[in-house]
């Protein structure tokens, strides 16, 4: 199984999915982790990549083309992973996600080794209210 965990510094999990800079990707068997590699990842830091957090009243976010299309970019590098781990992140990021056939787990948990041991012990809560 592959984990890609969102994050800027390697160490830490990014709050919010679409801003992280990085991926850490943990290759895990067995219930441990045996190997990790960072990869980049597109996201609203790129240049170009203007985020909105401004939606007409009832809708939902990130489900534009413009969205959609940038979510893609951010997947992209992924589609070798089972899961995401993330500290959060919009619904239209989830569902590019899902599209691909990547599971999505939302935590507070801040320490990717941490997450990481409890998500492979079934001990990390998902924490659903993070989807925005």
């Amino acid at each position: 199984m592959k984990i890609a965990v969102v994050t800027d510094d390697g160490k830490t999990i990014c709050q919010h999915f679409g801003r992280a800079q990085y991926y850490l990707v943990a290759s895990a068997e067995d219930g441990s982790v045996t190997g990790k590699e960072q990869r980049p990842k597109a996201g609203h830091h790129v240049a170009g990549m203007n985020h909105e957090h401004n939606h007409a009243a009832g809708a939902c976010h990130g489900f534009n083309a413009h969205a959609q299309a940038t979510h893609a970019g951010m997947v992209s590098n992924i589609t070798d992973c089972q899961l995401v781990i993330a500290g959060g992140m919009g619904q239209g990021a989830q569902e590019s996600l899902k599209q691909a056939g990547i599971a999505v787990h939302m935590t507070d948990v801040a320490d990717i080794e941490t997450a990481l041991k409890l998500y492979l012990e079934g001990k990390l809560p998902n924490l659903t209210d993070r989807l925005h």
